[in-house]
């Protein structure tokens, strides 16, 4: 088998219903699977994939279990020679998955492929990027990437000045649309499952490459991606969680100085906002609400990243 395609789903019945339809008219001669892992939801997804999808391997878990671990039962379930991750956020075009393979074929040294993202208008997402640091954090964190997006150096972590349009090696694929050697897999090996959600792909593909593998993008295969299809349905949270992943990156392969460094860079980076926001709520009445629900949770974001997780712990130990 080529490709096994593994899906990852939270209560995104609709779009997920899209995502597979264009995996298959857009599959081509591939030999190739479908699974799908449903993290709990409870829009009559799994339903819907058993009714209108029954090709599909289904796996329906009984609690929400993160994007790492529902990768990794896919990956242990998976017979293909390549594993493509792809959000059910995304529509397949012109037979990218078709195109990446043909592209991996000729790449052997690669792990990782990405390829061309793109909004619904069909506008450029930018995707790929540097991994964190403590000076990317800090040009994220006074915003000097959007004032300066030009600049190689103010927009290095993002690469911002980058069009997408050529073939280059990367550090970072975006998890949307991930197509990894399967070889590669063996010898690195899964996702780290202490990042439930955000960086489980810059960590995968910072191994990948400490081991000599390379990470590549092609412009040539398109996809759509809608973006954040899941994490909106609760985006205080999935605020929280990005800044907490982006640390917990940082403590396992990073030294401990830049650790506090990034954490300090964090914390005031949410801080700075509290005020501002109180200033809103107190100026607008029409917005006080959503001023107060800001400041919330930043605050609540404060006092996550002071407290290292249980996984980032065991990171350290």
């Amino acid at each position: 088998m080529d490709v096994s395609i593994i899906i990852v789903s939270w209560n995104t019945r609709d779009i997920l219903r899209d995502c597979l339809r264009s995996v298959c008219d857009e599959a081509g001669p591939l030999s190739y699977e479908i699974i799908v892992v449903d993290n709990a939801s409870t829009d009559d997804s799994v339903e819907m994939v058993r009714r209108e999808f029954p090709q599909v391997r289904l796996i329906a878990n009984a609690e929400n279990r993160g994007f790492a671990a529902a990768n990794n039962q896919g990956m242990a379930v998976a017979q293909g020679r390549y594993v493509l991750l792809l959000n059910s956020d995304t529509v397949v075009l012109d037979q990218a998955i078709v195109k990446t393979m043909a592209f991996a074929d000729q790449n052997p040294g690669a792990a990782v492929i990405g390829c061309r993202v793109l909004n619904a208008d069909r506008t450029l997402q930018p995707t790929c990027f540097m991994y964190p640091s403590v000076l990317n954090m800090f040009l994220f964190a006074t915003y000097l990437y959007k004032l300066f997006p030009r600049s190689r150096f103010c927009g290095r972590e993002r690469m911002t000045w980058w069009g997408r349009d050529d073939i280059r090696d990367v550090d970072v694929v975006t998890g949307c649309f991930m197509f990894v050697r399967r070889q590669a897999i063996e010898a690195v090996g899964v996702m780290d499952e202490g990042f439930f959600m955000y960086g489980e792909e810059t960590d995968w593909c910072y191994r990948f490459k400490e081991a000599g593998w390379k990470i590549r993008f092609t412009p040539e295969p398109n996809i759509i991606h809608l973006g954040g299809a899941s994490s909106k349905l609760r985006a205080d949270e999935m605020y929280i969680q990005l800044r907490k992943s982006v640390l917990h990156f940082i403590r396992k392969h990073r030294s401990y100085p830049a650790y506090v460094a990034a954490q300090m860079l964090v914390v005031l980076f949410l801080a700075l906002r509290i005020p501002y926001w109180l200033l809103v709520s107190l100026l607008k009445k029409r917005d006080r609400s959503e001023s107060r629900r800001r400041v919330a949770v930043y605050a609540k974001a404060i006092r996550a990243v002071c407290v290292p997780s249980r996984s980032q712990e065991k990171t350290r130990t």
